[in-house]
């Protein structure tokens, strides 16, 4: 569940390619086929992505008339694939939609996945890492992004600290238990995934959660995303995925039994258990305190973009209302 880093040559891929416009064919018997869309992961597939195989399992995207491909990012990120038009919709967060749209990047949030930042910096227990003033002198093992010592930079503060003191690694693509034997003492991590497979491993660990530290930086991770030009030429089709989505996570909250058995079933290699615990920890999370799943407020792009700002990460402060829109979540039932 690492962050993919969106990176500012997608200028380059936006003035090559175009907007691939959701397409509708007729079959042979003259009856029109389901239109054809494509929503690229951001990483492999996990509980962060039930919804969307809830939604391709029980039909829902075919009652609203949808034949959705759910394809993985590859060489290219989910962020990329959208904002150039050669996906439709895209799994992405909060912080690189931000970065995205400093940049003139035309990629729009239309859900958030969960409510709340569930992640954190994690160490193993007998490292006796419980603050961020633990920190110093110890090794963090990331993916190389600036926002990462930034993240540090900010909470370790709080608790009079300096993050100069921390030796930053880049880990790459290790995962979590890998890099603990690779002498780096935490990394940051979602609970919900490496967490719950700590627990299952019975490997204790502690966690120093961000939102613990600045609400801030309780921004949106992961989001479903869109762009512009899908907004403008597209509405329906959006509102419609929504639709399916929505009853996909639904779904999810209310049988996370169920809806593990479904991510189990479409994707084999995973580990039954681990998506069992996950869907079970994540069920309460999808929609938490929000009205409706998906919902975003605006205070959250505000926080997060200004706390972005205030830290040298965005070059120019965000018009936080051309980053998101609710527009497309279906109503609450009884609205």
């Amino acid at each position: 569940m690492k962050k993919i880093v969106f990176i500012s040559f997608l200028l380059i891929i936006l003035a090559a390619c175009g907007n691939n416009d959701s397409e509708t064919s007729d079959n042979t018997d003259g009856q029109q086929d389901l239109e054809k869309v494509t929503v690229v992961l951001d990483w492999t597939p996990n509980t962060n992505h039930t919804g969307l195989y809830v939604a391709a399992d029980k039909g829902y995207f075919e009652k609203e008339g949808l034949d959705v491909d759910i394809i993985m990012p590859g060489e290219a990120g989910a962020n990329q694939l959208v904002a150039s038009g050669q996906a439709e919709f895209g799994v992405s967060y909060q912080e690189s939609i931000t970065e995205a749209r400093i940049q003139d990047i035309p990629i729009v949030s239309i859900a958030a996945v969960i409510q709340h930042n569930t992640s954190g910096f994690a160490s193993v227990k007998n490292k006796d890492i419980t603050s961020p003033k633990d920190f110093e002198g110890k090794s963090y093992g990331g993916w190389g992004a600036p926002v990462e010592k930034a993240v540090l930079d900010s909470i370790m503060k709080q608790d009079g600290a300096d993050v100069e003191q921390v030796e930053v690694v880049n880990i790459g693509d290790s995962d979590f238990f890998t890099a603990m034997e690779q002498n780096i003492d935490f990394a940051w991590i979602y609970y919900g995934w490496t967490g719950i497979e700590a627990e299952l491993r019975d490997e204790p660990i502690n966690m120093v959660y961000l939102t613990d530290y600045s609400e801030k930086l309780d921004y949106y991770t992961p989001v479903l995303a869109t762009n512009e030009k899908m907004i403008e030429d597209n509405p329906e089709t959006i509102e419609k995925f929504l639709n399916a989505v929505s009853k996909g996570y639904q779904l999810a909250i209310d049988n996370p039994e169920e809806a593990a058995n479904i991510l189990i079933a479409a994707v084999p290699d995973l580990d039954p258990e681990l998506v069992k615990a996950s869907q079970v920890w994540l069920a309460s999370k999808y929609q938490d305190d929000a009205t409706r799943w998906g919902e975003q407020k605006q205070e959250v792009w505000d926080n997060y973009a200004a706390w972005m700002y205030d830290n040298g990460l965005l070059e120019a402060k965000l018009d936080s209302e051309q980053a998101f829109t609710n527009e497309f979540l279906p109503e609450n039932e009884g609205e």
